[in-house]
Formats: structure tokens, sequence, C-alpha cells
């Protein structure tokens, strides 16, 4: 048993207020959250109408998904009208209204901004591919083959040689990051960064709050096209090594927010894969490139430097804590976070971080709330999340939609695990587990849509999982939600619990804890193991607490299996 407090008192920071820093921000994955016109699928009109449910909930604006003009490839990160919108999703009239009305609730919007790459379907690339002396050749990456052979070994984020083939014409390919239906922008030519800022700029007039900037770290490549070390059995080397946060980059950035962002009262959320700690303050800092960027060093914990799903880990909460801690520390010392615990690339967090399956309830999915609701950031809800949606096994193969799962299926056997362990890691991690229809009651289609079986496959358990019972049950995961939203926006310990400064608490391996200093200092103590705890010397107001009882001892408190609080320190306490 130990004292479980900070070495030493750190100095409250002054922090500049931005109205960004104070939203409660909700990820919509526009396929998945709610079907009005019962075709399986759903839609804008589905978004404003759930608004009053968002309302409720607490949420102050709404990250959507790609909702643009797409074959949906890749679930529409395949873009072949950057001003249009996906016929399924309804049309810009729908999106017009659901602004309208969201601002009427108090609610903002901002979109995907997914500009590394396009559709093979866009008529930029379609007419680069088809003539070799137009204009939009430039638009994109093209290069002469090796021997016969594609130029270099890189390997595809979704697997493969990230060059293809150009029909009819000998000896050249076309260069893709991701799938051979996206075709990488080449942000080298001057007029294709300018024909991206004006469409930046023309949905910023529209009246949305910002972007959350895709995949932005692989925009500049190693223009040299060199081959690299293989790294697996199919011979290849990762795109990573030479096409991700590469040198120069910072000019693309730098015009990028300059010609766009910083023209408007906006806000930019990066995801830049690949950023080291070190170089937070360009990313981040007072001239950074964007207002926030979402770190992964945390979120990838479970596979080895965020790579392929066979490459699993056997992490430990001590691990996880560390993580965190870092996470939080450089960015409080740089800039401001993005902080999130789901998102549409990842599964589900009450089956990814919960270890003992017997907490995979709602007392975990409270826990994991609490662990990263109140940390120093902006904080971003996954749809479901509110709920405690797990992840859904499946199995066979055939039973998946997303592309990347099938990629790393292949890529499993290929490194010479057995099909049945290749389907292991993909439930595990396969994007489909977060894309599953959102579960608004207990009906046959769980409310998704009226009648119609919905676009992919229900989790199934729906009938106890859903926002109908929830909203009716006080103790509920959702019910608890709200309660963490009204505790850091509106009530008397706001300003700490969103501008104080972080600061983390010594314990022991299994246990995360940490204080948040301002006017007073609140402490977030969360127990992720399956065993009771005695935290020595806790004492003070509680404020929020994920069962209904509290565990007094002489010197201080028992912590039950993934009990989490969250209380006001006493002045004299430590």
């Amino acid at each position: 048993m130990e004292n479980h407090f900070p070495e030493k008192a750190p100095k409250i920071l002054k922090e500049k207020p931005f109205w960004w820093k104070e939203e409660v921000v909700y990820q919509i994955y526009p396929k998945s959250f709610y079907d009005s016109n019962n075709d399986g699928i759903g839609d804008i009109n589905g978004i404003t109408q759930k608004l009053p449910y968002l309302q409720e909930l607490g949420i102050t604006m709404l990250w959507i998904c790609p909702i643009f003009t797409s074959p949906m490839v890749d679930n529409g990160y395949d873009i072949s009208d950057y001003k249009g919108i996906q016929p399924e999703f309804g049309s810009m009239g729908d999106f017009d209204e659901l602004l309208s009305e969201a601002k009427k609730s108090g609610i903002k919007i901002i979109l995907d901004l997914v500009v590394n790459h396009t559709s093979d379907k866009h008529v930029w690339f379609q007419s680069a591919l088809n003539d070799s002396k137009s204009n939009y050749r430039n638009y994109y990456i093209f290069k002469e083959g090796n021997n016969e052979n594609p130029p270099n070994n890189w390997r595809s984020i979704f697997g493969g040689s990230v060059w293809e083939k150009v029909p009819n014409e000998e000896n050249m390919y076309y260069f893709h990051t991701f799938d051979k239906k996206q075709p990488d922008l080449n942000w080298e030519n001057p007029v294709l960064r300018q024909e991206i800022y004006d469409m930046v700029n023309w949905w910023l007039e529209k009246g949305i709050s910002g972007f959350r900037i895709d995949s932005i770290t692989f925009i500049k490549k190693d223009q040299d096209y060199t081959d690299v070390i293989p790294d697996g059995a199919d011979g290849l080397a990762s795109v990573k090594h030479k096409g991700r946060n590469r040198p120069g980059i910072k000019d693309f950035l730098s015009e990028l927010n300059r010609e766009t962002f910083q023209k408007y009262e906006c806000v930019s959320v990066g995801e830049a894969p690949g950023v080291t700690y070190e170089e937070y303050d360009q990313y981040i800092g007072n001239n950074g490139y964007f207002n926030m960027i979402f770190d992964f060093h945390y979120a990838d914990i479970d596979v080895e430097s965020g790579s392929e799903w066979f490459r699993r880990t056997n992490w430990q909460i001590k691990e996880l804590k560390n993580q965190i801690f870092k996470s939080q520390e450089a960015i409080q010392k740089n800039g401001w976070g993005a902080n999130f615990l789901e998102n549409h690339d990842q599964p589900r967090s009450i089956t990814k971080y919960i270890k003992d399956e017997k907490y995979q309830n709602e007392i975990g999915a409270k826990a994991l709330g609490t662990l990263f609701f109140f940390l120093r950031g902006t904080p971003f809800i996954y749809q479901g999340q509110e709920l405690g949606m797990k992840n859904f096994k499946r199995g066979t193969i055939a039973d998946f939609n997303d592309v990347s799962s099938i990629d790393n299926y292949q890529r499993s056997m290929l490194e010479g695990y057995t099909s049945q362990e290749a389907l292991e890691f993909v439930n595990q991690r396969s994007r489909d587990n977060s894309r599953t229809p959102f579960q608004w009651n207990s009906s046959e289609t769980a409310g998704f849509s009226e009648s119609t079986v919905p676009w992919l496959k229900l989790v199934g358990d729906h009938t106890t999982v859903n926002a109908r019972v929830q909203l009716e049950k006080e103790d509920s995961v959702l019910c608890y939600y709200k309660k963490m939203i009204q505790l850091r926006n509106k009530s008397k310990y706001r300003e700490t619990l969103i501008y104080g400064e972080f600061v983390p608490m010594n314990t022991t391996d299994h246990i995360i804890a940490y204080e948040r200093i301002g006017r007073e200092t609140i402490q977030v103590i969360i127990n992720l193991s399956n065993q009771a705890s005695l935290i020595e010397g806790l004492s003070g107001e509680i404020l929020l607490n994920n069962y209904s009882e509290i565990t007094y001892e002489k010197n201080g408190l028992t912590l039950q299996p993934y009990q989490a609080l969250v209380l006001r320190k006493e002045e004299n306490n430590g």
C-alpha cells in the first residue's frame, strides 16, 4: 500500500480558452446511425430526426464521417465528388436542413476531409487514366515500372503493392497508399493543392464548423521512390517507411492551414499517424497546423507499432496507463488533444480494454468512459459507445464487409497463420465491429430501420443494450454518460475539468488515476482490474461513481473491480 498522490504540487496553467476546447463531440458513421427511409442504410435525414436524442445526451458538436459522392469501396473514404452528396445518404438539400436544424439545437457540425486520395471514379482520375497527356495526369502519381515490375516494393496499408498497372499503357503504374481504387493525389503539384483549398473553403462558407482531416500524414512521399528492406513474407515493405510523415510535409500542412482553416472561425482536428511526441509543437503548438490531433499511441496498444492485426501484443494495464500519461503530458506541453476510446476504425472499447469478460458490461463501460472523458482535451464519443456496445464475433471471413478486414485476413495466412487464427485476428480488430447499426430499441431491426434488414448484421444484444431501455434506466451506461457531460460542461467544476492541468497520480499498476487542477483539485480514479484494491488517503466529495456504493476504510477507500470514482479533493488531503 502506498501514498497515491503526486510527488510535488504543479503550477496551475493559464490555459487560453477556445470554443472548441469546450465542446463534447459525437462521431456519427452515417451508414449505421439511423435509416429514415427504410432502405437498410442510414442517412442524413436520420441524423436530423435524432437531433433531440443527441441534444438530450448533451452533445454540442457532431463529426460526421464522409457523406460525399462515392462508389463506397471503402465506405465513403473513396470520394468521387467532393461537392456532391452520396445519393443513398440523401441530397445537398437534406444536408442543408441538417445544418440548419443542428444550429437551432445548439449543435455544430464538422465533416471528414479526405485529401490524401480520391476514388478511381473521380473525374480527375478518369481523365488522368484515359489520357496520358491530360492536365489531370499530374494530379496523381504515375511512374514507369522497373523491368516489368512495379516501380518499388512498397506495400499498401490494405495489403499488396502500392502500385497498380495502368490499362492499355506499357509499363506504367499509379500509386495508392490504401486500396487500388483509392489513387493518391499528388501534393507536389501546386495546381492540385489549390483545387483542394478551394473545395475546403467552399464547405466552410456553407457554414460547417470545421473538419477532421483524414490520414493527412500520408500526403508527402520520399520522391526517390526507392526500395525498402522487406518487412514481411510477401517481399514488400510498408508504405509507412517512406510515405508517412516525411521531410517536407510541413510545407504542405502550413500552406493548407494558411489557405483554409486560418481564414475561418473553425476547428481542425488532424488524424496524424506517425507523428512523434517531439513533433507535437509543429502540429498543435501556437503556430501548429491543426487545433488538435488524435493520438493513437495508446489506441493501438494491442498491436505492434500500430501495424498489421496479426502482430498482437500481450499488453498490461500498467502499459496502458503509461501510454495515456505520456500522451497527456506531451500534448499538455505543446497544445490540445482530441480524446477518444472508439472510432469507425477501432474495435469496441469494452471488448478491447476490459480483459475480464465478466466485466464487459455496464460497470466496465462506465469505468472506461470515466477514464477517457475527464482527460485534458476535447472528448469524442463514437456512436454506440454511450450504450456500451460490444464487438460482434463472425464465423467466416465472408461475413465481413470491411475491405481492410479481408486484406488482413489474407495477409495473416500469408505470414503462416491458419485460417482460424487469421479469423480470430480479424474478429478482434475488424472495423466492422464499430460499424454495426446503432441500437435504438429492442425490435428485430434494433430500431435502425422500420422493417428492412440493415446493410450490416446487428451485434445481437440489442434486446437489452439499446437507447430506449437505457434512457429509462437511471443507472444505465447512457445515463452515466449524460452525467459525465453535465459534470464537465455545466457544473461548478466546469473550468477545472476543461482547462485544469493534468497531473498523474502515483498508484499500483492496475489503478489508473490522475488529477485535474484548477480552482479546485478533481481526482479521477479507476480500478481497471477484477480485484478489489485499497487506496490510502483518499477522501473528498464524490462527484461520480459507477457503483451504487462506496467502501470506506479507516485509512482510505476500497475500489471494487472496475470501479471508477471522480471526487473533489479535500484541501487538507495529501
